[in-house]
């Protein structure tokens, strides 16, 4: 096992930790309210970070094996927040949090089975930046987003 690995696996778990953390403290007023920097509700906010869990550790995942990635456009990933926004700006606490349950162990057993090897392979995964590397996918986009998230989330509650 990569010690780099274990360490990304263990941030992402206390991240998460804090995340179901805030979402279990909301009440139905403050699961409502909204955040400033995305313009969605703390529950779409919430639900967004849950949703992307496995998608992004899927594209761990690709990345890590060295399979060829979809690159993403700024276009492409609006398209897909303002569809996810649209579509879950009902959920409920219950439901996020089932999400989060249910995705995020098999995300982290990925990351702890990484090796370093893995971790230091790289793709372009945006149209318009440069390649990144397994680790790099992971920190920024795995752990940023979701700190970038819930950052806004506290902001609002």
């Amino acid at each position: 096992m990569s010690e780099r690995a274990e360490a990304l696996a263990v941030q992402f778990e206390q991240l998460i930790g804090e995340l179901m953390a805030e979402i279990e403290q909301c009440s139905d007023k403050q699961w409502r309210l909204n955040c400033k920097d995305e313009g969605w509700s703390v529950a779409v906010t919430a639900h967004h970070i849950a949703a992307g869990t496995s998608q992004i550790a899927g594209g761990v995942g690709m990345i890590a094996s060295g399979q060829p990635f979809p690159l993403f456009t700024s276009e492409r990933v609006d398209k897909l927040n303002e569809q996810h926004a649209r579509q879950h700006g009902d959920c409920t606490i219950d439901e996020t949090l089932e999400l989060l349950r249910h995705d995020v162990p098999s995300a982290v057993s990925l990351l702890r089975g990484l090796s370093d090897e893995q971790l230091g392979r790289s793709a372009t995964v945006f149209a318009s930046a440069p390649p990144l590397t397994t680790e790099q996918f992971i920190q920024r986009i795995l752990i940023g987003h979701a700190v970038g998230h819930l950052e806004s989330m506290r902001a609002a509650l």
